[in-house]
């Protein structure tokens, strides 16, 4: 045990003998001549008792003063333990809440865990200390700031709900913290998490940086694939299931056709591997749910998943192109599309975005753009969204976010590209797939619409031979035409046409709950809806209204789909460059300190309290009689 004032241990050797010495004094009484002694023995011991320097005898009352003095000197000396913790008085902490922090691994949840950590580390603070909750997984939110409020830090921690998102990045967390400290001396940035989390790159924290590490487990299986494909007469039903784990496992998957379970299947899947079912089901049905059975499963959200029956009206897509066969080949063999073809020297489109609501340039870029979604592929000239500053070749392709909903079953490891535009994105961009040259997919929204830009020519590049091609095509058109993305992943916003003449737009989520567009909840734009609360997965209900009627209803099948969050072993170690020189962030056995004193200030009023108790034992049993006779 150390001290953080042991100075105060001082006061100790000066209050001592003060009290000792009160006991050692003489009392001055008046003497009197009396003929005998026999009735004032008590009185005889207590000049004896008061006699200086006479030998102190037994007394419980000294004792307990002595013990309170004790107690005391040494809260104000402020006695601390080594424990594992922090040591800083400015604490900054980032708490993890995605979907990995859901697993049972630790009772009852990772959460819960991380919050009883949180809390310890709050109860480590100094009288003068702050701290900043930072919470991450989804998007980042500071519910509080540099308080020193222990109660409502608490409060804020208890209320941290989970996200259900793809990833926890801590780039911006990372950056705000690093701000904070900067700006306070002695501060501290505590990560509690399990270490699923993306980390940035060429920032160096001024501020040490700990690591507390939350879960044991390694084995989870995970529903990552889930589609249902229209036929003339059927439809096929496409399941996927992975092993993140360790070990090969046994699992069985059950399939539930407008909530009634139809089949069930065991699946044995090998670690690090996947396990597919194909199954022809009927037509009429509209909603599917795959069920893995609870064996154990450390991380029980991953194993729902849900698809709904793409039933649409057909839409119609522009293509301005001099033709390409694998392009219309393949828009041919995607449902509920409508290829209007155009020339390339077309200079005018006259169509509404109602219309025709997708244009896609092959290999041209008009001087005036359309309305509506774009997709460029292989442009030849710089527009307004984006300039084309040279060419390079043979880019080695390196996907930038392979959970990306647009390469959702995409591997493009095998993909050659012979040459492609060197592209620089405007702010509205953010980049898909990346190489050495530049960036080769784009995707993002600007002023209401969505645009894709595949960098690369298809004939320059062995794509359209492989496989990737058709999922890639697929996972673009369904992005720039939401309608037709019924299959969406959480956090993944609802986008859909409207009928001009409807009242009010509802989403029933899957938990029960109904928004709106007139609680504002559900918005409402040309002709467009928006819901972007998709943090739960399951199927969401849009329904149009006019009055009390439902004009039109349309579903969407909302999945986790996170193999970063599915994979849930925990990192032991984090590597985040800080400005001292140190890389690692593990928190060794003595880095924190735990003050005691409140203990020791508590064990003194209860010594206080005893002490003031048998002081007054003789009045205290005196009022007792009193209060007996006046009972009696």
């Amino acid at each position: 045990m150390s001290f953080l004032a042991p100075l105060a241990l001082i006061s100790a050797a000066i209050v001592g003998p003060i009290i000792v010495a009160m006991y050692l004094l003489k009392l001055r009484r008046e003497e009197r001549v009396i003929s005998s002694t026999f009735l004032w023995q008590r009185m005889v011991r207590d000049i004896e008792a008061n006699a200086p320097w006479q030998k102190l005898r037994r007394n419980l009352l000294l004792l307990l003063q002595l013990l309170l003095m004790i107690l005391l000197v040494l809260a104000l000396a402020r006695p601390f333990l080594p424990v594992t913790g922090i040591s800083g008085s400015n604490l900054i902490i980032i708490f993890d809440r995605s979907t990995s922090m859901l697993a049972t691994d630790e009772l009852p949840t990772r959460l819960e865990a991380a919050r009883r950590q949180a809390i310890a580390l709050i109860d480590q603070l100094p009288d003068n200390g702050r701290a900043t909750i930072i919470t991450v997984g989804g998007q980042m939110e500071a519910p509080i700031a540099s308080s020193n409020d222990r109660r409502e830090l608490r409060r804020v921690i208890e209320q941290i709900q989970p996200s259900y998102s793809n990833q926890s990045d801590l780039t911006q967390a990372l950056t705000l913290a690093s701000a904070l400290a900067a700006r306070e001396p002695d501060s501290e940035v505590a990560i509690i998490s399990d270490g699923n989390v993306t980390l940035p790159d060429g920032l160096r924290v001024p501020a040490r940086v700990r690591y507390f590490p939350i879960g044991r487990a390694t084995d989870n299986v995970a529903i990552n694939a889930i589609a249902l494909q229209p036929g003339p007469f059927e439809q096929t039903l496409f399941v996927q299931a992975t092993n993140y784990g360790g070990s090969p496992v046994t699992r069985r998957l059950s399939i539930y056709l407008d909530g009634r379970l139809d089949f069930a299947i065991d699946l044995t899947i090998d670690p690090g591997r996947e396990q597919s079912l194909t199954q022809p089901i009927p037509s009429t049905v509209t909603v599917v749910e795959a069920r893995l059975d609870d064996n154990g499963d450390a991380l029980p959200v991953d194993d729902r998943a849900f698809a709904v029956s793409p039933q649409r009206e057909t839409v119609r897509v522009r293509l301005v192109s001099d033709g390409n066969r694998f392009l219309e080949t393949g828009l041919s063999l995607l449902p509920g599309i409508e290829v209007v073809k155009t020339p390339t020297t077309t200079t005018t489109f006259p169509e509404s975005a109602a219309e025709i609501p997708l244009t896609i340039f092959d290999g041209v870029t008009p001087a005036e753009l359309p309305p509506g979604n774009l997709l460029f592929i292989g442009p030849l000239r710089s527009t307004e969204l984006f300039s084309i500053t040279g060419e390079f070749d043979f880019p080695l392709i390196r996907p930038a976010s392979l959970e990306d909903p647009l390469l959702r079953n995409v591997r493009l490891n095998d993909v050659n590209i012979l040459r492609a535009p060197r592209i620089v994105p405007g702010t509205w961009a953010r980049v898909i797939v990346d190489s050495d040259g530049g960036p080769l997919l784009l995707a993002g929204e600007r002023e209401g619409r969505r645009i894709v830009v595949l960098a690369f020519d298809l004939h320059l590049s062995d794509l359209p031979l492989n496989i990737a091609f058709p999922l890639l095509l697929s996972n673009m058109i369904e992005y720039l035409l939401p309608v037709s993305g019924v299959q969406l992943t959480t956090g993944q916003p609802i986008v859909a046409p409207v009928d001009p003449s409807i009242e009010e737009v509802r989403i029933i989520r899957p938990d029960g709950r109904v928004v709106s567009s007139r609680d504002g909840q559900v918005q409402v734009q040309t002709n467009q809806t928006f819901y972007t609360n998709t943090d739960v997965p399951g199927v969401y209900t849009l329904e149009e209204r006019r009055g009390n009627e439902v004009i039109a209803s349309r579903r969407f099948a909302v999945n986790l789909f996170a193999p970063n969050e599915s994979r849930i072993e925990p990192r032991r170690d984090l590597t985040i460059p800080q400005i001292s020189g140190a890389q690692s962030t593990v928190v060794r056995e003595r880095d924190g300190r735990q003050e005691i004193w409140r203990w020791l200030a508590l064990v003194a009023l209860i010594v206080l309290l005893i002490e003031w108790l048998y002081y007054q034992r003789n009045t205290l049993t005196m009022l007792r009689e009193r209060w007996r006779r006046r009972t009696a």
